[in-house]
């Protein structure tokens, strides 16, 4: 298995090679030179190893599917370290929790809970894989790396409970100033460990993520520091994520005759262009939903074919702050298959046109409309005024609690049901992480963790920066003398 540039750099590369590197060296994503596909008799094979011997089989089944640098007994013990019910707190990993109102004997959708890992975020579910395969390839190179992220709430956290204390790593974790919930920045600032180095950025996400990309694109710097990436840029968290669709998938159907529909909340489109990569892969896919909130950017592409990235002044701080991101730096995979993957167009849409331009337009290009069409996609926004109303019908109907990002996929999901095809949405996060909205819709507090009380007033080590590359690098320097 090689991997390509979506910019048409010349180089092909293996797993190993991109999974500490995170950019191409053209400023591209990579991806796989073609998906892997699977047949009837395939996708029964992942049923069955799903059936029989649970997630980290089937995470197993998928990764080495893409990965053929690191020996299969290798990949195999990694998956079973990595997925087990002590780290996410029930032996399915990624368990179905159908939303049934009383007296019905169908669910109206279903939620997979993707947020029983150490930080209680979907996040966790490839960060935790991540940060073993870094240790593993680092220890096997004889290796450090310095990861470089940006986070708007649920990332940082996830790789840094990731990677604390992993040998060969330092965390360098940009955030936006004031932007993410108190549970979020206490989960993240209350970290102490010497590897770890929590930024908050005076700007909003957007800032971090060219930040990063900056840093990712100077690479004189980027291999004399040995910048890596964890954010959804990097192939190796983004295929992690393709393993809870078959989850997913094989929970909600009895047979691979059937569909079945996800809905996704979504900012980056990081979640659910795992999706997209699992449905080109021949997972029975019927719909790929994006919900976004205010910042709306994917919801308009979806209905119009224009993606306009909006300014800072323009990004609204909302309820669900995770998904508060107006330049979705995962969609460049996307629209590259979208495009036939023709590099030289990729290349000037997002190396130059959106630089220049801050948008672009396949409204009259013939290959949007396939994007519905061929590739499965639909899209809906959700409110404020949505969420509350939303997460007071899921605890009234169901008498369960969900978080706003969640709140914001059911919420869309509702537009977007067929009777014959089950509805899963992706659970982002449990309720404490965003507590004082919850309040707000139920006026109660959501159950916190024990190992969570007290943590706002834990000690905690942040330093706060104004969004400058150059003082970035500088800080990183200093740090890694």
């Amino acid at each position: 298995m090689r991997y390509l540039s979506t910019r048409g750099h010349a180089d092909r590369k293996q797993f190993c090679e991109i999974l500490l590197e995170g950019l191409a060296p053209d400023g591209g994503l990579y991806l796989p030179e073609s998906y892997p596909q699977l047949d009837g008799a395939g996708l029964t094979r992942l049923r069955e190893a799903w059936q029989s011997q649970g997630y980290a089989a089937l995470a197993f089944e998928i990764l080495s599917l893409y990965v053929d640098d690191i020996p299969r007994e290798d990949l195999q013990a990694l998956c079973r370290k990595t997925y087990t019910p002590e780290v996410f707190g029930t032996p399915e990993i990624v368990p179905l929790k159908p939303l049934r109102a009383t007296g019905q004997s169908r669910p109206d959708m279903y939620l997979e809970a993707l947020s029983n890992g150490p930080t209680l975020a979907f996040k966790d579910m490839a960060m935790q894989l991540l940060g073993n395969l870094f240790e593993y390839e680092l220890a096997r190179r004889g290796e450090a790396l310095n990861i470089l992220g940006a986070t708007s709430g649920d990332t940082g956290s996830a790789a840094e409970y990731a990677m604390r204390g992993k040998k060969g790593v330092k965390v360098f974790m940009t955030s936006p100033n004031g932007r993410m919930s108190p549970f979020q920045q206490a989960q993240m600032f209350s970290l102490l460990d010497e590897n770890i180095y929590n930024i908050a950025i005076d700007g909003v996400f957007d800032d971090c993520q060219d930040i990063v990309k900056a840093v990712s694109n100077d690479l004189p710097f980027k291999r004399r520091y040995k910048i890596g990436t964890v954010n959804s840029i990097n192939w190796a968290r983004l295929l992690a994520q393709v393993v809870y669709y078959f989850a997913g998938y094989f929970q909600a159907t009895q047979n691979n005759d059937q569909k079945a529909s996800f809905t996704v909340p979504s900012g980056n489109f990081g979640n659910v262009c795992a999706g997209h990569v699992a449905r080109m892969m021949g997972l029975p896919i019927n719909r790929l939903v994006v919900a976004t909130n205010e910042n709306d950017v994917l919801d308009e592409f979806f209905h119009t074919g224009i993606y306009r990235v909006r300014g800072t002044s323009d990004t609204h701080e909302t309820s669900s702050p995770s998904m508060d991101i107006s330049k979705a730096s995962n969609f460049e995979r996307f629209v590259f298959d979208l495009l036939d993957r023709d590099a030289t167009q990729t290349k000037a849409i997002f190396g130059e046109g959106l630089s220049r331009d801050g948008c672009f337009d396949l409204s009259g290009d013939p290959r949007f409309a396939r994007a519905a069409a061929v590739y499965g996609f639909e899209s809906g926004h959700s409110t404020h005024n949505d969420r509350l109303k939303t997460i007071q019908q899921v605890f009234s109907s169901y008498g369960m609690m969900i978080d706003p990002h969640t709140a914001d996929g059911v919420k869309v999901a509702q537009e977007h049901l067929n009777a014959q095809v089950p509805m899963i949405v992706l659970e982002t996060a449990l309720p404490i992480k965003f507590a004082s909205t919850i309040v707000e819709a139920l006026g109660c507090q959501p159950d916190r963790p024990a190992r969570f009380e007290g943590i706002e007033s834990l000690p905690k080590r942040v330093q706060v920066m104004p969004a400058d590359v150059e003082l970035i690098k500088a800080f990183i320097t200093q740090h890694c003398q």
